[in-house]
């Protein structure tokens, strides 16, 4: 397969057509405004729909409509778009319905600024929608990651009936790197016809499919939650993705980055080792689910004497990395906000500062 120089934005709408997914609904907003622009013209090439929405509310409820007919669909924007989607997410989660958003983060809150940011962890893992709802979570520390991670986001959202979210930061979608659009990654679209409202004659059926997201029955709605939370669990069993990094050998300290951060720490890390200093890596690739018995282990490591998240975020992560570690080690932090990326010297202060205490 031959290589292809890529911006990140560019190249994941390119994953997703690559993917099987004819149909991109959505409203600008920066650092994420080159997917649209990139598939206003791609889409109709290959005979798909490109719509641009009045509003992200809108977007969201467009993408429930085409999911609830079974189309592979999917969505980009930012961090104050996906709060604007956050009920139609909801409304998805609950009808039961594949689709696929992808959030390219920038600075918060509020309106922010449009610098990479990583500070929208604890909504997409934890708040990304009203009730019990949750989202498989993938997180790419590279634009080729970001294809392949787009790419298996349709099969995956179709396996779960639910919606999958990528989480990148701004630099995923700014900067190009060379990219592969992976053939075994390519993959049809799964069976629909037990629940899609595609039309009865469509599916020479009798049965009518409804989908919805209301159940009055207070029963009929705690088992439909229970029939989700089971969903949910499948999620943790079967979909934990995560790079580990020197982990085989004794090491003081053990990192847990994700995304863009995390190559910002590989630096880091083979600087300190240069200087006789061994720190090791983990780098989730799913967020949710969070892969805990890996940083457990990690952690757990004899010579390990402390756990430092590194983020661009004001420490989002640090909870989860808690619960994994279970007390074993003390947990710390390290990052920034506002679209300023710790340097790899940053790190390595910060790492030096525990190995210090």
């Amino acid at each position: 397969m031959n290589k292809v120089l890529m911006k990140g934005n560019e190249a994941i709408g390119e994953a997703a057509i690559r993917a099987g997914c004819l149909n991109y609904f959505a409203y600008p907003i920066t650092p994420q405004s080159e997917v649209a622009e990139y598939l206003s013209k791609r889409m109709p090439e290959v005979g798909g729909v490109f719509l641009q929405g009045e509003s992200e509310v809108a977007v969201s409820y467009m993408i429930f409509g085409a999911a609830a007919c079974g189309e592979r669909v999917f969505t980009t924007s930012s961090s104050p778009g996906i709060s604007l989607m956050s009920e139609g997410i909801s409304y998805i989660v609950g009808a039961e319905c594949p689709a696929v958003f992808v959030n390219i983060m920038r600075g918060g809150p509020g309106l922010g600024g449009i610098l990479p940011s990583q500070a929208d962890y604890l909504q997409a893992t934890k708040g990304i929608g009203h009730g019990d709802c949750r989202l498989l979570v993938m997180a790419p520390a590279s634009v080729q990651e970001a294809v392949e991670m787009v790419m298996m986001a349709f099969p995956l959202a179709e396996k779960y009936r639910n919606p999958v979210i990528i989480l990148g930061d701004g630099l995923i979608g700014q900067m190009m790197e060379p990219v592969v659009f992976p053939d075994h990654l390519k993959s049809a679209p799964s069976n629909k016809d037990d629940w899609a409202t595609s039309g009865m004659e469509t599916r020479k059926s009798n049965k009518r499919n409804l989908v919805k997201s209301l159940y009055l029955d207070p029963e009929a709605l705690n088992a439909h939650n229970l029939k989700l939370k089971a969903k949910y669990d499948r999620m943790k069993e079967e979909e934990i993705r995560y790079v580990t990094y020197n982990t085989e050998g004794d090491y003081s300290v053990l990192i847990v980055s994700y995304g863009t951060m995390s190559r910002v720490c590989r630096s880091a890390l083979e600087s300190l080792k240069t200087q006789g200093l061994e720190v090791a890596l983990v780098r989730p690739q799913t967020l949710f689910p969070f892969p805990e018995k890996a940083v457990f282990d990690a952690a757990s490591k004899e010579s390990c004497r402390h756990v430092l998240s590194v983020e661009m975020s004001m420490g989002q992560m640090v909870e989860d990395i808690e619960r994994s570690v279970q007390g074993k080690r003390p947990v710390s932090w390290y990052g920034k906000c506002g679209g300023e990326v710790p340097t790899p010297e940053e790190v390595m202060d910060a790492v030096k500062d525990l190995m210090r205490t």
